[in-house]
């Protein structure tokens, strides 16, 4: 691709609108989308143009958006919605003296892409055109604006759907509310937009047919992809903005060396990292910050949040969130690893298996229905099955060590703070409240009392209680 003739390149991002149809809480460019704002996904497609300057136009929810996306962008600030034309003039004291190309992109439309937008910057500045505008052909465009062209195909307007005619209404060719143009021509012609239409609203449509009445020259670029104009207003369409952007994230992890063998079953956010040649099985979740190895099967049905995954990792209907993961351990079924779980290479944690705060050494194993928490064990360490770190005494939490090659025997409690040595034995069922040392072996519960034949009198006391009951 050439380089851009311009070198002044600015962007205003629209997201005043308080998105009434959302019928929410949050602010409409805040819904998340594949785990990111909406807002978020165009400030990423906007980025990568090198502009000079970014404006993000806010109204509803100012603080809001200016908290998530922090030092990214400056703000305009649309105290009143008064329409598309009138927000990007809120921009004005920021930008309209500037000589260059500025991008206009609303904050509702996930789905553009970065690519896109340097295409189209491109096209206009090699053409020298006033303005260009982003549309796509939709079966179904109602509710979109319609791009108007004359019989040799030049553009000369855009119509909203409100105010369509019926001949105007047929028109497949819709506008996405994307648009490249000459900065200082967009300013001048914003001044001359009047509010007279269907919704009394100041249009930056309308700056359109102006430039073309004044002779300038307006172009359209069509997209090949549609649902670059897909605009979230409601439920419905933020719905369907996550599905088509999840199969575009599994689509582009799959050409990159992912075998993923049920996409539709498969859910993976925008910032999620895999390597090649691992595996996902059908139901798995892949949130945030995650970042997965290569050479793993993962799933199915697993959930992996800000996680960090080695290579050649195996986790199986399993639940991890903000853990870390070394090379070849295997995971699951039906373990939870929480919040400050890290585990070395070569680690097994087996079913029913819960993680919280705590270091497991290389090759160490907790293969069945146990609770690790605030602990740090050893290497090749073995905890059996049903073992319990008593962490937390109703008002502090302690920490348990366990060092290295050491074995703890099936349904210990362990009751912190406690350490217990390299090398070290502690005996099935014993409670340890006390240090251990290194090769020592540990046994803590009562000594066992049989009574002979005793079950036989213990069972005639039982039904004689019932028949007298």
């Amino acid at each position: 691709m050439t380089e851009m003739i311009q070198l002044n390149i600015f962007s205003i991002v629209l997201a005043a609108g308080q998105g009434k149809r959302m019928k929410s809480k949050l602010y409409k460019v805040l819904h998340p989308v594949c785990g990111k704002p909406m807002v978020g996904h165009v400030m990423d497609a906007v980025e990568g143009l090198d502009s000079k300057r970014n404006v993000v136009v806010v109204g509803h929810g100012a603080d809001t958006v200016r908290q998530f996306l922090g030092d990214r962008a400056e703000y305009a600030l649309q105290a009143e919605q008064l329409g598309t034309g009138h927000a990007v003039l809120q921009a004005g004291p920021l930008l309209q003296e500037q000589t260059g190309t500025t991008l206009v992109v609303c904050g509702d439309t996930p789905l553009v892409r970065g690519e896109t937008l340097r295409e189209m910057l491109k096209l206009h500045q090699e053409a020298g055109a006033a303005v260009l505008v982003l549309t796509a052909e939709l079966a179904n465009p109602h509710g979109y604006g319609r791009v108007l062209r004359d019989g040799s195909g030049r553009v000369t307007g855009i119509v909203e759907q409100k105010d369509c005619t019926e001949e105007q209404d047929a028109v497949r060719e819709i506008n996405t509310g994307t648009y490249c143009f000459d900065n200082k021509k967009l300013f001048a012609a914003l001044a001359k937009v009047t509010n007279h239409n269907a919704q009394n609203e100041y249009y930056l449509t309308d700056v359109v047919r102006i430039l073309e009445q004044e002779g300038e020259r307006v172009l359209a670029y069509c997209t090949d992809d549609a649902s670059e104009a897909i605009g979230v207003n409601d439920r419905v369409a933020l719905a369907e903005a996550e599905r088509l952007m999840r199969e575009r994230i599994v689509r582009e992890h799959m050409l990159n060396g992912v075998t993923v063998t049920d996409p539709a079953q498969t859910y993976i956010d925008r910032d999620v990292r895999i390597g090649a040649d691992t595996v996902l099985l059908p139901g798995c979740s892949l949130r945030g910050q995650t970042v997965i190895g290569g050479d793993c099967l993962i799933g199915p049905g697993t959930e992996i949040t800000d996680s960090t995954v080695g290579d050649g990792v195996a986790i199986k209907q399993s639940v991890l969130l903000e853990a870390v993961v070394g090379n070849k351990v295997s995971i699951g079924p039906f373990a939870y690893l929480r919040p400050g779980a890290r585990l070395a290479d070569s680690v097994k944690v087996g079913d029913f298996v819960e993680i919280k705060n705590s270091v497991i050494g290389e090759g160490s194993k907790v293969p069945h229905l146990s609770y690790v928490g605030d602990s740090v064990v050893g290497a090749h360490t073995n905890i059996g099955c049903g073992v319990i770190t008593a962490n937390y005494d109703g008002f502090n939490k302690s920490t348990t060590e366990i060092g290295d090659h050491a074995f703890i025997g099936s349904n210990v409690n362990l009751i912190a703070p406690v350490k217990i040595g390299d090398g070290a034995f502690v005996v099935a069922g014993s409670t340890i409240t006390k240090e251990v040392g290194a090769n020592d072996m540990a046994i803590a519960r009562t000594r066992q009392v049989n009574k002979a034949g005793y079950a036989d009198k213990l069972r005639a006391q039982f039904k004689a209680k019932k028949e007298k009951e």
